[in-house]
């Protein structure tokens, strides 16, 4: 027996094993998928130049180790440009990629000695523009485009009417037209496109808002009131505009005989009955106007035919007992009226507080049945 487990053991420890290494061998083959991604140019170089500025940031604080400090600070200059800081930079360089990264450190050796110039002589100028836009040519400035990086339509100040993008803006592709934003079209996006009205235009802006979803089609203002046609599910009203149709008091009923209606905003839902009933106007046995196979109709509620049968004979059953407590009382205490009187009254009390916690139960589900005294005693 103990063989046999130690063999279970073996083999489950091997099959654990052998998963997580599955797992690090497609995690590896992720990664290695990742690395080896070819982006374009110009998301190449700001790659690069990007993973450069953060390794400038880590060594910021960074200083000559070893030694008099200060003494190498006279002699070689002060760190922050030193070749020391710039090595530093470089064996760190592309380590926080993961898209790309092969890429990014091919590029790194390529341009190596252009950053060497920028980091010796040309630090007043942006990384990015002299390395990407001047020297490498990958990318434009922004809101330029295309190989001679003309630039977007309506640059400086209001590039496609600011309610769009330009096609290859800051990069050597593109044909520089306006890919508008939701809602606007035109070749400058200066227009409101055909579900969308215009809520506010001055010479500097346009806005473009959604028409109501009532709408079919364009609309001139806000609300179901500036709606030229209506989506079905809603009808044309002359003064408040598309208004909703009520499908559940159409006829005949749009849902089965065991569902109910539930209007929405152009449409409606069928959902079940309650399982007391064979057909609702709505949720819960109350709502019955039928009720199910073997259930009854009982203070406007369709019940269980056998729970009501059974609470009928417990209430039969309870109400006797009382009888007899009376009867029994009146017979074995008829000789001595006064003690008949106090156990009359100890059972009238009995009575009351029974039908009173039985009462209290069945308004409040929530009391505990070490309390219920007639319950307790019926059952």
């Amino acid at each position: 027996m103990v063989v046999h487990l130690t063999v279970l053991l073996l083999l489950t420890e091997i099959v654990i094993i052998g998963h997580g290494q599955e797992l690090s061998l497609e995690k590896s083959r992720m990664h290695n998928a990742a690395h080896a991604v070819k982006l374009p140019p110009c998301q190449a170089c700001k790659v690069l130049v990007d993973s450069f500025k953060k390794e400038m940031e880590r060594t910021a604080r960074g200083k000559f180790e070893g030694g008099d400090a200060a003494w190498e600070e006279e002699r070689l200059g002060s760190y922050s440009r030193s070749e020391v800081r710039l090595v530093e930079i470089q064996e760190k360089l592309c380590s926080g990629i993961e898209r790309g990264k092969d890429q990014c450190h091919a590029l790194a050796e390529e341009v190596e000695q252009y950053v060497d110039e920028w980091w010796f002589h040309k630090q007043g100028e942006d990384l990015h523009k002299y390395l990407c836009t001047d020297t490498l040519k990958s990318c434009c400035p922004d809101n330029h485009y295309g190989t001679d990086c003309k630039p977007c339509p309506g640059f400086p100040d209001n590039v496609c009417n600011k309610s769009g993008k330009c096609k290859g803006a800051g990069t050597r592709k593109g044909n520089g037209k306006c890919s508008c934003d939701a809602g606007y079209e035109g070749e400058f996006c200066s227009s409101c496109a055909a579900t969308y009205y215009e809520s506010y235009r001055d010479e500097q802006k346009l806005l473009c808002s959604p028409c109501h979803s009532s709408c079919q089609g364009p609309c001139s203002q806000a609300g179901p009131k500036g709606c030229s046609l209506c989506n079905p599910g809603w009808f044309m009203d002359t003064e408040k505009g598309c208004l909703d149709i009520n499908e559940c008091f159409e006829k005949p009923n749009p849902c089965k005989r065991n569902e109910f209606c539930v209007n929405n905003d152009g449409s409606y839902t069928c959902l079940a009955c309650d399982k007391a009933c064979e057909s609702c106007e709505g949720d819960g046995p109350d709502m019955c106007t039928r009720c199910a196979q073997g259930y009854t109709l009982q203070d406007n509620m369709c019940v269980d035919e056998r729970e009501y049968g059974r609470e009928s004979h417990i209430s039969i059953t309870r109400y006797l007992t009382y009888a007899g407590l009376c009867i029994a009382t009146c017979i074995i205490f008829q000789k001595n009226t006064f003690v008949a009187s106090l156990i009359g009254l100890s059972v009238a009390l009995y009575i009351s507080v029974s039908e009173y916690f039985l009462s209290s139960s069945e308004k409040n589900s929530s009391l505990h049945p070490a309390f219920d005294v007639g319950k307790l005693f019926s059952s």
